[in-house]
């Protein structure tokens, strides 16, 4: 079997999209001066529940990217279910050889998860702050398991972001 029948075999799965955002540390946590560390994010469609008791959910990360490289060091952080209507959210944290993440947020209503600090983006129909628990290599990608430490529903409108064969879709 090629790489390329695999493909094309799970574009046939719809799945979920959600964004996985975190924070870096600072670069220097000793010292109050010190700048601050950047928001990062990710659009993923490999998220899903794994547990109820306790409450785990897992997100796949391709080995080596920036996301994976930043949540094996930082063990918070969160995930915004989108909707319908932020597939432009979707698309902007997706793209390959992208601009700096600061600039990605910029003009995206967020606030920040009062436990991880990273960005919960506005109007996302789920919003889940998460603690990695275990990560576990698998092929090409990283599966990063997180209990979850806050999920709220903030908003009850519209339907879910879908992706399916190779592209953003609406459900109905």
């Amino acid at each position: 079997m090629s790489n390329e029948e695999f493909r094309a075999a799970m574009s046939r799965l719809a799945a979920g999209v959600v964004l996985v955002t975190a924070q870096e540390p600072p670069l220097d946590p000793g010292d109050p001066l010190a700048p601050g560390g950047e928001d990062v994010g990710m659009t993923a469609t490999a998220f899903m529940s794994v547990s109820l008791d306790p409450p785990l959910a897992l997100v796949s990360l391709r080995e080596g990217s920036r996301m994976d490289d930043l949540l094996a060091e930082q063990p918070l952080w969160a995930v915004s279910v989108l909707s319908g209507s932020q597939r432009h959210i979707a698309g902007r944290f997706a793209m390959k050889g992208r601009i700096s993440d600061r600039l990605l947020f910029e003009d995206i209503p967020y606030v920040r998860g009062k436990l991880s600090g990273a960005p919960l983006v506005g109007g996302a129909l789920a919003t889940l702050e998460l603690r990695t628990e275990q990560r576990v290599a698998a092929g090409d990608h990283t599966l990063v398991i997180g209990r979850v430490l806050t999920a709220h529903v903030p908003s009850a409108d519209g339907g879910p972001l879908t992706y399916f064969r190779g592209r953003y879709r609406l459900l109905g």
